[in-house]
């Protein structure tokens, strides 16, 4: 009992301070999200339902939410292709300092401002930027690659950003792996792909969907590298969300947008959390 005392006096205070720090914020973005206007000043507002059913009679914004999602979707897949086997070699390949390093070299990305890595993707993306200048210096004559401004450079961008959540959250599942049961599946006569197959990717979910999730849901709403990147390309959900809140000053609609957002990811959450039960 007293054992039991210790650990709730000890994780109270953190899951008091998440639980203020996430209600409060959604509340008050609830509490907006059924307003006809922000109420400041002298401002009258009124409760209405007018700002989430623009949502459904205005088809410009449901396209930018499947665009999102479509975004989301493409980012979370090339961050599984380049991250999935980077996890594997750390955990199950390299040793000693190498893997250090190469850890490093991973969370490198977090040392620096998010605005500042977005940036320096600009300097190289760009037109006469290092990339094009690189390219036509050893191939003379590629011309111009007009890479700046389009949607690659959005995923290239998104993808540097994220990729790190999923190398280390594979990793961690991955490293769990125990050495003698992929021995045993050698000695019994299975190939390589059958092991990946049957036996690291299957014990690997977890990491893989935590990975997802974590990837996924960020990527749907952001809106900084759409638009330093995409430029006029860059125009998803979240860019719109921020837009009503910084320049529109339309904090309802924004509010409301936001909520449809939310939702619809749960659903897709839920959605898939069968296949995820299945596999474990």
């Amino acid at each position: 009992m007293k054992q039991r005392e210790a650990v709730l006096s000890l994780i109270s205070p953190a899951y008091l301070w998440l639980t203020l720090t996430i209600l409060l914020p959604l509340s008050a973005m609830l509490y907006y999200s059924f307003l006809s206007d922000v109420p400041i000043g002298n401002r009258e507002v009124s409760w209405t339902l007018e700002n989430y059913g623009t949502f459904f009679e205005k088809a410009f914004y449901s396209e930018l939410m499947l665009r999102s999602f479509k975004l989301g979707a493409e980012v979370t897949a090339f961050c599984l292709l380049l991250g999935f086997p980077c996890a594997l070699a750390l955990a199950k390949s390299i040793r000693g300092r190498t893997k250090e390093a190469l850890f490093l070299l991973i969370i490198l990305p977090f040392w620096s401002n998010a605005l500042v890595r977005i940036f320096s993707w600009t300097m190289v993306l760009r037109g006469n930027g290092i990339l094009e200048y690189s390219i036509n210096w050893f191939l003379p004559g590629t011309g111009p690659l007009g890479l700046m401004f389009t949607y690659p450079a959005i995923l290239l961008g998104l993808v540097h950003s994220y990729l790190p959540y999923m190398i280390l959250t594979c990793y961690i599942s991955i490293d769990a792996i125990d050495n003698q049961l992929l021995e045993a599946a050698r000695s019994l006569g299975a190939g390589k792909l059958t092991i990946f197959f049957r036996l690291i990717v299957p014990l690997a979910l977890p990491g893989i969907v935590a990975g997802s999730v974590l990837i996924f849901i960020p990527v749907i709403g952001s809106f900084m590298e759409p638009r330093l990147l995409g430029g006029r390309n860059g125009t998803f959900i979240g860019t719109i969300i921020e837009d009503q809140f910084t320049a529109v000053f339309n904090w309802p609609l924004g509010a409301a947008l936001s909520f449809i957002m939310m939702g619809l990811v749960l659903l897709i959450l839920l959605g898939f959390s069968p296949l995820v039960r299945h596999f474990k």
